[in-house]
């Protein structure tokens, strides 16, 4: 079987939504793949609505009918005061009404879709359309289809509820040469305190999230295939159980990037189990060794091996990072909520920038999965967003949609772009903290 390609123009399509909503267009059945019958159509068909069914014919007319209902064989009429009748006309579209509900439409077996008895398309399942103007719909035959009544082409959609925005809400430049300028951007950022050559990150968030999954995808990017160094997977506990630096490379034997990702365990609503908030603290303040094993019943001790007692600016957060997944802000336990907010607070007196990463949005929304370039086109996506934005106090321009690598063997350039974005968003972030610091020592040497 032939892959299914919609005849209908993305403008064509646009058009027709337009008149039903917020929806898109399914191809269910296509005469020219399945065949100009009857039992072809039914076949496809049947018990799928709502409907747009439409003709095409040798002169360039497209034209067709949509109901509310779904099709069958039972050869009666049925109601619908929704239906319509309609032809296109380059990105116009001419209605036609219903204008006796009871007859909208008429399920005949050995026919395609059948409107009242003025339009019936595979006619007898014959390849032709039957045509009988002022019969339930009124319409001008010459205008609907220009009197050619011989079909090219027949198809039907299934009408879908979508949550699809009008216009994208952020502005995404999706090219190859918008990639290139985001790595070029990452591998030349140089921090704005001289004594500091890279940033480093914190990483939290429930366990499961992807947050190590978030550093293998961008040591994918860099590394130009998709790879994985950070232990990632699926489990209830934590698989990361230390704290663990990890320094991207531009390439496999690149020069280190100016980014340090810092991942810790992941966050657990229960006490005694996860990353403890004490940890948390020490681990901000820069006092926390690489490789040092966390303790869920125990914070680190002064006395600790490693420990370092006296850190400077390179050793410290720069910028803490949430790391959300999309398909479970709804299902986010208050216990969880409130270790997340006592966690938000400590970094807040700390005065280190904070920002959200979604993960899994592909997994949350079909129209994302499908591809990813519409993101911000999503309204689903948009009301995730907004969710976490309430749930976790942080304003919407903080929260920064990704998708990471987790079954892909090859890399995918709209990933990348998204990504790529979100570490320069996290270096905008590392920026004002800095910021804050010069602003902090120019007022000291001023008071002086």
């Amino acid at each position: 079987m032939s892959t299914l390609n919609s005849k209908l123009t993305r403008s064509q399509q646009k058009t027709i939504c337009s008149q039903l909503g917020t929806v898109r267009l399914k191809l269910l059945y296509k005469a020219s793949i399945h065949g100009f019958t009857g039992a072809a159509f039914h076949q496809q068909c049947d018990n799928n609505y709502p409907t747009v069914s439409v003709g095409y014919n040798s002169s360039g007319y497209v034209f067709g009918g949509y109901t509310r209902q779904a099709f069958n064989q039972s050869g009666q009429f049925v109601n619908d005061d929704q239906a319509f009748l309609f032809s296109l006309s380059g990105e116009n579209i001419h209605k036609y009404p219903v204008t006796s509900a009871p007859y909208a439409v008429k399920m005949i077996s050995n026919s395609g879709p059948h409107f009242g008895e003025a339009l019936v398309l595979v006619h007898g399942s014959k390849q032709v359309v039957y045509s009988n103007p002022g019969n339930y719909y009124n319409f001008t035959a010459a205008e609907m289809h220009g009197n050619d009544l011989n079909l090219t082409e027949c198809e039907v959609y299934q009408v879908e509820q979508t949550t699809e925005l009008e216009k994208p809400w952020r502005t995404v430049i999706w090219e190859t040469e918008k990639k290139k300028d985001l790595m070029e951007s990452i591998m030349t950022y140089k921090p704005t305190i001289s004594s500091v050559a890279q940033a480093r990150v914190l990483l939290i968030g429930p366990v499961g999230a992807g947050k190590s999954s978030f550093f293998n995808s961008i040591n994918s990017v860099f590394r130009g295939h998709v790879t994985s160094q950070a232990i990632s997977g699926c489990s209830t506990t934590s698989l990361t159980t230390q704290f663990r630096t990890y320094s991207l490379k531009a390439g496999r034997q690149g020069k280190p990037l100016p980014i340090i990702l810092c991942d810790t365990m992941g966050l657990e609503e229960s006490k005694g189990a996860g990353l403890d908030i004490d940890d948390i603290s020490n681990i901000l303040k820069g006092h926390l060794p690489d490789c040092y094993q966390f303790n869920p019943s125990a914070a680190l001790h002064s006395d600790a091996h490693g420990y370092r007692r006296s850190p400077t600016l390179k050793d410290k957060i720069h910028c803490v990072v949430y790391v959300i997944d999309a398909c479970k802000i709804s299902i986010m336990s208050t216990k969880l909520e409130e270790k997340l907010d006592a966690i938000r607070r400590k970094v807040n007196v700390m005065g280190i920038p904070q920002l959200v990463l979604l993960t899994k949005v592909d997994e949350a929304c079909p129209l994302v999965g499908e591809d990813v370039t519409n993101i911000y086109r999503s309204g689903y996506i948009k009301d995730i967003m907004q969710e976490v934005s309430a749930r976790l106090g942080v304003p919407l321009s903080c929260i920064v949609p990704v998708k990471n690598y987790s079954e892909e063997l090859e890399l995918d350039i709209n990933c990348d772009i998204l990504l790529l974005s979100a570490v320069i968003q996290m270096f905008r972030f590392v920026d004002n903290y800095f910021d804050e610091i010069n602003d902090r020592l120019s007022n000291i040497e001023t008071k002086e």
